[in-house]
C-alpha cells in the first residue's frame, strides 16, 4: 500500500531518507558543536542525504523527464560535498568551520525547503504548483538565512583582526 501512495520501492526509500535527514540535520544544529555526537549524527545526516539526492535522481514522474528538482538535487549535493570536504581537509583549509557552519546550515534549510513545497504542493492544484513552491521555498530559506545569521558568532566566534589576517594571508 505504500509503495501504491508513493509510485515506487524508489519513492519510498526517498522519503525516509529525507525524513530521517530532516530529523538529524535538526538534533546536527541543535547538539553541541564538535562532540562525538554531533559528528556522529552528522555523519548518519550526511549518508541521508546522499540516499536523498541519489533517489531523486531515480524519480521523474512529475515531469516525465529530468527537471527542476534534478538541480535542486545537485545543488544539495554541492552543499553537502562544501560542508564535509573543509571538516576532512581542515589542515588544508582556513577557516575550515565557516564553510562548513555555512554549506551545513544551508543544506538543512534546503531539505526543509524541500519538504514544505513537496507536502504543500499535494494540497493545491497544479495550476498552483509553482506559486506555493516559491513561497514555501521563500519564506522557508528567508526563516533560514534569518537564524544563520543570528547564530553564527555563537558557533563560530568572533571574527577578529588577527584571524582575517591569518585567512588572508593563506590564500
Amino acid at each position: 500500500m505504500t509503495t501504491n501512495l508513493l509510485h515506487s520501492t524508489t519513492g519510498v526509500i526517498h522519503l525516509a531518507s529525507a525524513l530521517a535527514a530532516m530529523l538529524l540535520g535538526g538534533a546536527v544544529i541543535l547538539l553541541s558543536k564538535g562532540t562525538t555526537i554531533h559528528k556522529r549524527v552528522g555523519y548518519v545526516y550526511v549518508a541521508a542525504m546522499v540516499s536523498v539526492n541519489v533517489t531523486a535522481f531515480m524519480i521523474y514522474r512529475l515531469f516525465g523527464t529530468y527537471g527542476p528538482f534534478h538541480i535542486a538535487a545537485i545543488i544539495s549535493s554541492v552543499g553537502i560535498i562544501g560542508g564535509m570536504a573543509p571538516v576532512l581537509l581542515r589542515q588544508h583549509v582556513p577557516d575550515w568551520k565557516s564553510y562548513h557552519y555555512y554549506f551545513m546550515n544551508w543544506s538543512v534549510v534546503g531539505l526543509y525547503a524541500a519538504f514544505w513545497a513537496e507536502s504543500l504542493v499535494r494540497l493545491f492544484p497544479m495550476q498552483q504548483f509553482w506559486p506555493v513552491v516559491a513561497l514555501a521555498t521563500g519564506l522557508t530559506t528567508g526563516l533560514g538565512s534569518y537564524l544563520i545569521n543570528r547564530n553564527k558568532a555563537r558557533f563560530l566566534g568572533p571574527i577578529s583582526k588577527e584571524r582575517l589576517l591569518t585567512n588572508s594571508s593563506l590564500e
